[in-house]
């Protein structure tokens, strides 16, 4: 049984977020969603539950796992709280708004998670985020990571990391070398751990070895292309393909802000089940998690009858305030508790050029100070005037 004192209490990994980050959070979320305007992403707004199926379609086993699920009680069905809102985007452009010409959606919302996941501690980090739909080409990839990456200029990053990667090199390898599942599957494991010592072991066994042991080792500078170009010779032209497009990206990036460095990591395999391409995502010195993430997943609403290509970055809202600068400290004005008709006219006029005006409550005893403000409405001389406190 819970005690009294323990019903304030908060689920771990579920926090209150109070005035003085609330503002900062607030003045980030209508910032960045005006630049993601600016450069013609249209906002939506999915809701926060859906039916499980719908969730859930076109999503890789880990969403299911991470989803928080509850029965309706209208028609028995499973729902879910959404813990990614790009599935709820696909099913838009699926469905709502199915245009044939290329779409932008840029949104920002909660989600609720089981368990807390990278992008932040939370379990239920605000995200926001913008999709790219119907280009396949490498060009819609260039644009994502651009604002991705302006994304994490304007909340004040200082340094940042980009990590490229491609899932469609291990993918290609796998199915040339007619990796069985279980191989393919021990390997991703290893990869995911960064185990060369158990990839030299795993590679002696297997058809094209050499392939999959040097995939193990390209990660680095932007060197790491050549290097893999070298090592792959003789793969596949899909795997040529995903490398000359990492080359095209970079090439897109460089000089594109001086605290921006990039890296490639080929056996990065963030989101394989889910991601069809490209993978990206940004780090930096302050947290060991990546601060967005996004990539390539073709094909997407394809479960919902139809399918096109697709691109897109995420991250949370509650991790970049962080990097924001406090906010200045607003004068509040003190106004006393008279029914004026030229004092109601004064405070209109200054709430409407911006200022914060607290008028005073009958038979509330609150001070002035209490209530932060530095400045009074006084009149004098049958006029109102702000004077400091």
């Amino acid at each position: 049984m819970v005690t009294r004192a323990e019903t304030w209490l908060l689920p771990d990994g579920i926090q209150d977020v109070l005035p003085k980050d609330a503002i900062r959070l607030e003045a980030l979320r209508r910032r960045l969603l005006d630049l993601y305007q600016s450069w013609g992403y249209e906002l939506v707004f999915p809701p926060l539950v859906e039916y499980l199926e719908s969730l859930l379609t076109g999503s890789s086993h880990d969403l299911e796992l991470m989803t928080c699920k509850i029965t309706d009680q209208l028609t028995g069905r499973l729902m879910g709280v959404r813990a990614d809102i790009t599935p709820q985007v696909a099913r838009l452009d699926a469905h709502c708004l199915p245009h044939e010409h290329t779409a932008r959606y840029c949104y920002s919302g909660t989600i609720l998670t089981t368990l807390p996941q990278g992008l932040s501690t939370s379990r239920a980090p605000i995200q926001i985020g913008a999709e790219l739909y119907g280009c396949a080409g490498v060009a819609a990839d260039i644009e994502i990571i651009r604002l991705m990456l302006t994304t994490l200029l304007q909340a004040g990053v200082p340094q940042i990391h980009l990590d490229l990667g491609h899932v469609a090199v291990f993918r290609e390898l796998a199915k040339a070398a007619q990796l069985s599942v279980e191989q393919e599957s021990q390997l991703f494991d290893i990869y995911q751990r960064k185990s060369l010592p158990e990839l030299q072991a795993l590679g002696s066994q297997l058809p094209q070895a050499e392939w999959f042991v040097a995939l193990g080792q390209l990660s680095g500078g932007v060197q790491v292309i050549e290097q893999a170009q070298l090592a792959f010779a003789n793969a596949p032209d899909k795997v040529k393909q995903a490398l000359a497009d990492i080359q095209t990206i970079v090439q897109a990036l460089q000089g594109f802000a001086d605290n921006v460095s990039i890296s490639v990591d080929l056996s990065e395999l963030r989101g394989y089940h889910y991601h069809t391409g490209l993978v990206f995502a940004a780090y930096t010195a302050h947290s060991a998690a990546e601060i967005a993430k996004g990539g390539r997943y073709d094909c997407i609403g394809e479960a919902f009858g139809r399918a096109r290509p697709a691109t897109g970055f995420s991250a949370d809202l509650k991790t970049l305030v962080s990097f924001v600068e406090q906010v200045a400290a607003t004068h509040k004005i003190f106004a006393p508790a008279i029914d004026d008709n030229s004092l109601q006219i004064m405070m209109t006029q200054l709430r409407y050029q911006g200022h914060i005006v607290i008028q005073a409550l009958t038979d509330d005893r609150s001070t002035a100070q209490q209530l932060g403000c530095t400045q009074q409405l006084v009149l004098r001389q049958q006029t109102w005037q702000v004077e400091d406190l």
